[in-house]
């Protein structure tokens, strides 16, 4: 809506800064001087216990000289009640007696018909108030007080009770001079079915007036005394006031405690956000017996960028969560989304805060979980991914509600962090069952003799090796991040001997689809300064072609390639010396140790014609490539075990 030339001026000519301010300040009496408008607080916006916040009435500004805060009426209404600049406007306007202007003739009209509905509403509050402390309303009272609703609370949010008659409104609006057409349009009477007079919408219920942002009741919601009634909850149906799609109970008080700082939380009914904004969550809002709709989240995002959905712990609370992902999936833009906290079985926050106290709640506000991870909650809990096709299916239902995303970097990131639960919950599990086959399958543990200890292959000579071809796997992937993809089956599965080289890997696993800085910065943010950078410089690294030439794929594609193989041929010889081992079942004598001995001296043998790119492959018994001298030997080993083995 435009303004027509001179309207702000004339608005800000007839509004008092300091009258306006001073509704949120204590004034300092010793610095202000009221009679030149000269007026100085400590600062709304900002902690602060001396006086920093100047206000200037006769200019019509304000300036904070702590958090250099500065503007006029309207900015500071915009900021203090956290409002668009059109209600900033709007509100003052009402407050100076200046009529807004009106778009055309049918939208002043419109207006004036809106204003009458709410006159109406504000004399039912006042009659469901009066019946509240009226004897037909003691047990209603009761009730609040036993849910630890005192006095001062039920007249915060203007509780009040419509009694057991039919027609009590009715006959108290009429008699008013309400016209029984404005009683039926605002939706407190409906029309009998047997031909006689309209009957109150609410009868013998607790009333919660629904309010606009601007505190003007629309709407009520009542709560049933009878526990036979048929619905516990009953809003006022759909009327010129009042969409509940478009509607949130308690928003105008949250959005003014969200522009102060307060986390904004969305609560599941009535009784919730008035516990919540009992218990010092004062920006506490809720839907109004539906599911949140697109709508609302919008009105969620305009007062804050991350609202907390507060949510009952019980299945239907799930399910309510899972629908408000879904919701908001195509919605998220960057730095707009959700975070949620599940509360413990069975309780919601109005028992929470009575039974356990208001800390309790802060706590699990604090961790609030985003909304990515309820999302894998969703998609993965008690079920079992124990084979390829599950997995499959898995991801495929993750890609289908990840590409509901609009914000194509927003999409990416949640891709990545997909992916990073997707390998610790794979990995994990991977790494327990294979500890258990081994453990399964090694039978009996036999401690070695002397000389076996001192052997080169108990003594675990190769370390070193291992660690440098780790080194310099990483070093070129951190290099040349794009073929990280193309080796993520190989890296899951290679044995790190070193540390931080699993984290490192990790890491590089977690961000495939990064930058080659982006990569770094996640590699030094997970090892610490200067780690990666000590990797990269190492001399057997650095001379390595692929690390002095980053950027060069098909080079780092072969020396990635070449290291993995020699890994697997490393780790597949040590799989076969601990077979043969175990094909002893018991302890080895000389003959069988020297034997080993030689074998370990035949692979360090075949590592360095290996390096020199003369040896000729083959592979062993578990499917790893080991070189024609190994398996020479290890055909001898064997054969001196099927001989030598000793007899029970």
């Amino acid at each position: 809506m435009s303004l027509p030339p001179g309207f702000l001026d004339e608005l800000r000519t007839r509004t008092s800064l300091s009258q306006v301010v001073g509704r949120k300040v204590l004034w300092d009496t010793r610095k202000s001087n009221q009679a030149k408008g000269d007026m100085w607080a400590p600062c709304p916006f900002h902690q602060e216990k001396s006086p920093s916040f100047h206000v200037d009435d006769r200019k019509g500004y304000y300036y904070c000289f702590g958090c250099h805060a500065k503007g006029d009426a309207i900015s500071f209404v915009r900021e203090t009640e956290n409002v668009s600049f059109m209600e900033a406007v709007e509100i003052l306007a009402g407050e100076a007696g200046l009529p807004m202007p009106a778009r055309d003739p049918r939208a002043q009209e419109k207006s004036d018909h809106r204003a009458k509905l709410i006159d109406v509403m504000e004399q039912a509050v006042r009659f469901y108030r009066m019946q509240l402390r009226s004897g037909s309303g003691a047990h209603a009272r009761d009730y609040l007080e036993r849910r630890g609703l005192d006095a001062a609370t039920q007249d915060r949010f203007g509780l009040g009770f419509a009694p057991a008659g039919w027609q009590n409104l009715w006959d108290q609006l009429t008699g008013q001079g309400v016209t029984p057409e404005q009683i039926m349009e605002a939706g407190l009477a409906k029309p009998s079915q047997k031909g006689g007079k309209p009957y109150d919408t609410f009868r013998n219920r607790i009333m919660f007036p629904i309010n606009d942002p601007r505190g003007r009741p629309i709407a009520f919601g009542g709560r049933a005394m009878d526990p036979d009634d048929n619905a516990k909850y009953l809003n006022s149906p759909e009327t010129p006031l009042f969409d509940k799609s478009r509607t949130l109970y308690n928003q105008g008080p949250a959005r003014e405690a969200a522009g102060k700082g307060q986390p904004l939380i969305v609560a599941e009914g009535y009784m919730d956000v008035i516990a919540l904004a009992s218990g010092g969550f004062d920006a506490a809002v809720a839907p109004l017996g539906t599911a949140v709709t697109e709508t609302q989240l919008q009105m969620l995002w305009r007062i804050t960028d991350e609202p907390i959905m507060a949510l009952d712990g019980d299945k239907a609370g799930l399910k309510a969560a899972y629908r408000v992902i879904d919701t908001a999936l195509p919605l998220l833009e960057a730095g707009k989304s959700l975070r949620f906290v599940l509360l413990p079985e069975g309780k919601d926050p109005d028992d929470l805060i009575r039974s356990e106290g208001r800390e309790a709640m802060r706590v699990l506000i604090d961790a609030a979980q985003p909304m990515v991870h309820l999302l894998w909650r969703r998609e993965t809990e008690g079920r079992v991914f124990d084979s390829p096709e599950r997995k499959a299916a898995l991801d495929k239902t993750l890609r289908e509600r990840i590409r509901t995303i609009q914000d194509p970097s927003l999409r990416s990131h949640y891709g990545e962090e997909i992916k990073r639960l997707r390998w610790e919950l794979f990995r994990g599990r991977s790494a327990v069952g294979q500890g258990k086959n081994r453990r399964a399958q090694s039978g009996p543990q036999h401690h070695p003799t002397q000389n076996t200890r001192s052997s080169l292959l108990v003594a675990g000579g190769q370390d070193i090796e291992l660690r440098l071809r780790e080194a310099v796997i990483l070093a070129a992937l951190i290099a040349t991040p794009e073929v990280i993809r193309e080796f993520e089956a190989q890296l899951e599965m290679m044995p790190c001997a070193d540390p931080d080289h699993a984290v490192l890997r990790s890491c590089l696993l977690q961000h495939a689809d990064a930058s080659a800085g982006d990569v770094q910065a996640a590699a030094d943010a997970a090892l610490g300064a200067g780690a990666l950078e000590k990797l990269c410089q190492s001399r057997h690294v650095a001379i390595t072609p692929c690390v002095r030439n980053p950027g060069n794929a098909d080079l780092a594609r072969l020396t990635i390639a070449e290291e993995l193989a020699k890994l697997e041929a490393h780790c597949g010889l040590d799989a076969e010396i601990a077979e043969a081992s175990e094909d002893l079942n018991g302890v080895a004598d000389e003959t069988v140790t020297w034997r080993l001995s030689q074998a370990a001296e035949a692979r360090q043998k075949a590592h360095r014609a290996q390096a020199e790119d003369k040896t000729e492959y083959d592979t062993g018994p578990n499917g790893a490539p080991i070189s024609r001298e190994e398996r020479s030997a290890f055909a001898a080993l064997m054969e001196t075990i099927r001989f030598e083995k000793p007899r029970n």
